[in-house]
């Protein structure tokens, strides 16, 4: 029964993080389906009211002007900026505080941010602080996700199926991804606010359900933990995996847990400088600036230049 119960609570963390950082990403792909109806081409729409402008009538002021580019791009600025900054941080906190409150309040806040600019809509907003702002704390917001489900994965699973695992699990990034996009694409033509509501009441809801049912450690449900807190790590240069990532040395560790009354010590968090000093941080660290670099131009610009060429095309 050991065996069996480890499994089941191992395939719930690995479907709650699934979930949570499913509707991380969900809730930042609204903006980048909502610029083509921030700013369009209105002289193909019919003009209900005979505005004089007849290029510019429908846009959503203050993405009407001209330099539209630039502020929207703003707005993209004020959440990349803010988020990567709040990633410094973001993993100290982690570390430090219980994961289930942590996550919860970063989720709820992010469901808060995500809503607001979309209630810009509602609130008839057209002033470009207000968005400015909303984003910069949403990229704040945001940075609690992926610290905390990371290291709650790492908790709980070993080093012999690492690779399968994360390859799975990993896979919330794209289905969060297309979850935002049918989501926001559905109410985009009518009411775009409710494009960024109702993502934000998802990743509000989810947040708590991870409070109330997320496990942080094993020894939580008296699970003995795969072989990787029974103390402290000494030398900086064993394995990424066994500092930052909680995963055992062990390759056994992954089958040979079991539930039992045993408590172990639970990791003791590292400092930022130490972090460095493992090897291949700083060099992972620049390849995924890159692919970052590539991953969110696609994923706040694309839609906007698919509508824009398309109809260049037509």
């Amino acid at each position: 029964m050991g065996r069996v119960a480890l499994r089941r609570y191992r395939g719930l963390i690995l479907l709650l993080t699934f979930l949570i950082y499913t509707c991380y990403h969900m809730s930042r792909k609204p903006i980048s389906v909502v610029k083509s109806e921030l700013h369009r081409n209105c002289s193909e729409i019919p003009n209900p009211n005979n505005y004089t402008n007849s290029t510019t009538w429908c846009n959503w002021s203050p993405f009407d002007q001209d330099n539209y580019k630039e502020l929207l791009g703003g707005v993209d600025d004020a959440f990349l900026v803010a988020y990567a900054l709040g990633m410094f941080v973001s993993g100290i906190f982690g570390e430090r505080l219980s994961l289930r409150y942590y996550l919860f309040s970063g989720m709820l806040l992010s469901g808060i941010f995500t809503s607001l600019f979309g209630l810009g809509y509602y609130w008839n907003i057209h002033q470009l602080w207000f968005y400015v702002i909303v984003q910069i704390f949403n990229g704040l917001a945001q940075t609690t996700g992926w610290p905390a489900v990371v290291t709650c994965i790492g908790n709980w699973f070993g080093k012999g199926r690492r690779g399968f695992i994360m390859g799975i699990w990993n896979s919330h990034t794209s289905v969060g991804n297309i979850l935002g996009s049918l989501i926001a694409g559905i109410w985009v033509d009518s009411a775009w606010g409710l494009s960024f509501i109702v993502p934000g009441i998802i990743i509000a809801v989810m947040g708590l359900i991870s409070f109330l049912f997320l496990i942080e450690y094993p020894e939580d449900v008296d699970c003995t933990p795969p072989q990787h807190h029974n103390g402290p790590v000494e030398d900086l240069g064993t394995s990424v995996e066994s500092v930052v990532g909680n995963i055992p040395e062990k390759e056994s560790g992954t089958e040979g847990s079991e539930c039992s009354r045993e408590s172990t010590e639970k990791p003791e968090a590292i400092s930022f400088l130490r972090a460095l000093r493992i090897p291949g941080v700083v060099e992972f660290s620049l390849c995924l600036l890159f692919a970052k670099l590539v991953s969110y131009t696609f994923l706040f610009w694309l839609p906007l230049y698919i509508v824009n060429v398309g109809k260049c095309m037509c």
